[in-house]
C-alpha cells in the first residue's frame, strides 16, 4: 500500500511549503514522492514548486470535490498504474472542503491500495485571530478544514509575539482537540510527525476501538461477505447518524446480477446498475466509523 497525504488549508497559508520541505524529507529518507495538486485557475502557478523527477498530477480549472472526484479519480488511477512512487501527497485548493476532497480520493476501486494517512491543515495563525473579519461563507469553509484535520500547523508563529503564540494554540486545540497540534515557521513539519498520522479505520481494528479513540475525520473500507435486499439496505441507511458523511461503491443486492453503483451524500441516496461486476464494496467517511454495523459486511 502507498501511504497518502492531503494537505489542506487557505491560500497563502504555507501549504505550498509544506509540500516542497516534505518533498525534500522524503528524498533525503530514499523515498519518492508523487504529488496530486488540485488548483483553481488555468496557470499552474505551484507545480513549478516541484522537481522534474517527480510523478505530478494536476487539476486545472477544477476542485477535486464532487463535481471533479471523476478527473480524479483518473489521475490517481493514471498514477497508480503508470508511475513508480512511494508516497503520494495531494494538495487541495484553499477552496476544498476536507470531506469533499477525502470523497474524491478514496475510490473503492483503489481503496485497498492506498493507505490515507490523514488530512494535515495548515492554519495561518494570523487569519485565525483575525477570523472575524472574514465573510461568513469563508469563514465556514476556513473553521471546517481546521474541525476536520488530523494534523493542524499552526504556522506562521515567527510573525506572533508570544501571547499570540499562546493564544493560537489553545484555541485551535480547544476547537479540534482529536488532533495533534504543532507551531511551525514557513510550512515546515518534521517527516517523523507526518508518519505517525493514522487516518484510515481498518475492518481489524473496528472490534478493539473504543468511542473517543477514533479521529474526527477517518476513512473505512467494507467489503461485503453476502448479497443484501435493497430494502432493508435502506432502511439501515436512515437509522445513520449525521456524523456519516460519505459513502460509495459497490453493493450485492439479492437478485440482480452485477454489484449495484451506490452513492450516499448526507442523507441522499443514489444507486445506479453496474454492467461490469465490480468488486462488492464500499468506502465510508465520516466520524466514529468503529461503531457503524454494515449490512452484508459480517
Amino acid at each position: 500500500m502507498k501511504d497518502v497525504y492531503l494537505f489542506s488549508g487557505f491560500l497563502g497559508s504555507g501549504k505550498t511549503s509544506l509540500l516542497t520541505d516534505t518533498i525534500r524529507q522524503l528524498k533525503q529518507k530514499g523515498l519518492k514522492p508523487a504529488v496530486l495538486m488540485n488548483e483553481l485557475g488555468k496557470l499552474p502557478f505551484d507545480s513549478q514548486a516541484v522537481e522534474e523527477d517527480i510523478p505530478l498530477k494536476e487539476m486545472l480549472e477544477g476542485c477535486i470535490c464532487c463535481s471533479g472526484s471523476e478527473k480524479t479519480e483518473a489521475q490517481l488511477q493514471t498514477l497508480l498504474a503508470g508511475e513508480n512512487f512511494d508516497v503520494l501527497i495531494i494538495e487541495t485548493t484553499g477552496a476544498a472542503h476536507p470531506v469533499e476532497a477525502l470523497d474524491a480520493v478514496y475510490s473503492p476501486l483503489f481503496a485497498k491500495q492506498l493507505n490515507v494517512k490523514g488530512i494535515v491543515t495548515v492554519v495561518d495563525s494570523i487569519r485565525w485571530l483575525d477570523r472575524h473579519l472574514l465573510p461568513p461563507q469563508m469563514r465556514s469553509l476556513f473553521l471546517e478544514q481546521i474541525r476536520h484535520a488530523h494534523l493542524l500547523l499552526a504556522n506562521k508563529m515567527d510573525l506572533l509575539s508570544e501571547a499570540q503564540q499562546a493564544k493560537v494554540t489553545f484555541e485551535l486545540q480547544s476547537f479540534n482537540p482529536s488532533a495533534t497540534l504543532i507551531q511551525t515557521s514557513h510550512g515546515k513539519c518534521p517527516l517523523s510527525i507526518l508518519e505517525e498520522l493514522t487516518g484510515t479505520v481498518s475492518d481489524k481494528d473496528v472490534n478493539k476501538a473504543r468511542v473517543g479513540q477514533e479521529l474526527a475525520l477517518s476513512t473505512r473500507l467494507v467489503s461485503f461477505k453476502h448479497a443484501v435486499e435493497k430494502d432493508t439496505f435502506e432502511e439501515w441507511l436512515r437509522t445513520l447518524p449525521s456524523t456519516i458523511y460519505r459513502m460509495k461503491g459497490y453493493v450485492p443486492i439479492n437478485g440482480i446480477k452485477n454489484p449495484m453503483l451506490f452513492q450516499y451524500s448526507y442523507g441522499m441516496v443514489q444507486w445506479l446498475p453496474e454492467y461490469v461486476k465490480m468488486e462488492p464494496s464500499i468506502v465510508i467517511i465520516g466520524e466514529q466509523l468503529a461503531q457503524i454495523n454494515i449490512p452484508g459486511s459480517e
